[in-house]
């Protein structure tokens, strides 16, 4: 059998914002999309630093590979804390959810 150990593809995230930045409408999109493209960013990071496949993560979740492919899809799916807590677990992580005041909301 062939091995499928989990191999991480380069990506220059930079690059990439650059090269989509050239298309209309890209930069009002990606902006609503910020919150949700920080939390893929993040889980694909903690993935990759586990070393693990969606597969993996799922069978560890005790659920299904297309539901974690769901889950790190930016924008299309909005997954409740238990569900980011399941998926913390499995790539060794802790989940942390901060509400951050923003400077121009605090009175003085």
């Amino acid at each position: 059998m062939t091995d499928l150990k989990f191999r991480p593809v380069a990506h220059d995230h930079a690059a990439f914002l650059d090269e989509a930045a050239k298309r209309p409408g890209f930069a009002a999109s990606y902006e609503g999309l910020g919150d949700a493209y920080a939390l893929t960013r993040e889980l694909l990071a903690a993935r990759s630093r586990a070393g693990l496949t969606q597969d993996e993560v799922a069978a560890s979740m005790g659920t299904t590979k297309s539901a974690v492919s769901r889950l790190e899809a930016a924008g299309k799916h909005s997954p409740s804390v238990s569900t980011l807590e399941k998926y913390a677990r499995a790539v060794g992580c802790e989940l942390q959810i901060r509400l951050v005041p923003t400077p121009e909301l605090v009175s003085g």
